[in-house]
């Protein structure tokens, strides 16, 4: 009886120590996720100050122009990496030539981090 509960308590014990290793993992990998969008929002946020906040304003908004309150643009990401790279209604130049694809995806990120809901 005693054999038995021993190996009972071994593979409960490993069990629970295989269970603790994976979500520990799992806990690390949705940190990095984490973190690497922050990142991604940090850069963002930078490449907007030195390259959008002059026309739409450094809280997303520029009162008094044309230029759309970017926190209430829609939830498409197509859209805004389009209108970011080619301009809009010869109003907004296109960026296209200036600004590489992760450059507009980290704006994308910071954007849309912004966006009301």
């Amino acid at each position: 009886m005693l054999k038995v509960i021993s190996h009972r308590t071994a593979a409960m014990t490993a069990a629970v120590t295989v269970l603790s290793v994976a979500l520990a993992a799992a806990g690390r990998a949705d940190n990095t996720a984490g973190n690497s969008m922050q990142a991604q929002i940090d850069h963002g946020k930078s490449t907007y100050a030195s390259k959008c906040s002059h026309c739409h304003g450094p809280n997303l908004i520029n009162s008094g122009t044309i230029t759309p309150d970017l926190r209430a643009i829609p939830d498409d990401k197509t859209r805004f990496v389009s209108t970011v790279k080619n301009g809009k209604n010869n109003k907004m130049p296109p960026w296209g030539d200036i600004l590489s694809d992760d450059e507009i995806g980290n704006l994308w990120a910071f954007v849309s981090s912004r966006r009301k809901p």
